[in-house]
């Protein structure tokens, strides 16, 4: 069966996730009602704010970091369509899962190296780029081997082998592209991570 890239009653998620980046961006760059400084991971101030796991995740460095993460949200979207996503609320709980756990993930990778090494990593992460590569993570397992059920409600994902060659491709260059200055290696890692614990549970 051909498969068609048309509107789908799903869409409304993706939607919604593009429109909280766009709004967010104008707030805080473009007519400045928020200061990004509030809104950034900053490791050393979660235990006192801990609203960073989440507002960090909307907030971009710039018009071109949003613009590449408004273009995952599309691929991603492309990739769930090709493997037959069919679940109304899927995208939106994934992202809110996989927030706290790539934020785990992180946490746990931090406390090894003050505890082995004593480095207490002092840096600021915004982005939507680690629940993306969640998602690469999520979808090149599942273009493998399929996925029927997410949390205990149906998906109906099935494996397919363009998506997985795709998927594949895009990881490897994702993965080059996060040694770049400026870069966040360890929140693209650690969101990879998380996608691909997901998909086992």
């Amino acid at each position: 069966m051909p498969f068609k890239n048309s509107i789908s009653k799903y869409d409304w998620q993706y939607v919604v996730s593009a429109s909280v980046l766009i709004s967010v961006f104008i707030f805080t760059d473009l007519i400045k009602v928020f200061d990004k400084e509030f809104l950034y991971f900053v490791p050393r101030l979660i235990s006192d704010q801990p609203y960073r796991i989440f507002t960090s995740l909307w907030v971009h460095a710039d018009l071109n970091h949003l613009l590449s993460n408004l273009g995952g949200i599309i691929i991603t979207r492309y990739f769930l369509m090709r493997l037959g996503i069919a679940s109304r609320l899927f995208y939106l709980k994934f992202i809110l899962i996989c927030s706290f756990l790539n934020f785990f993930i992180i946490w746990v990778y931090e406390k090894i190296l003050s505890y082995f090494f004593d480095i207490y990593p002092n840096y600021a992460a915004l982005g939507f780029s680690g629940i993306i590569y969640a998602l690469f993570g999520f979808l090149l397992l599942t273009s493998f081997y399929g996925k029927n059920y997410f949390l205990g409600k149906k998906i109906s994902l099935k494996s397919n082998d363009e998506v997985q060659k795709m998927s594949k491709t895009i990881c490897f260059i994702g993965l080059i592209l996060s040694f770049l200055p400026g870069v966040s290696l360890l929140g693209h890692v650690s969101g990879f991570v998380a996608g691909c614990f997901l998909f086992l549970i």
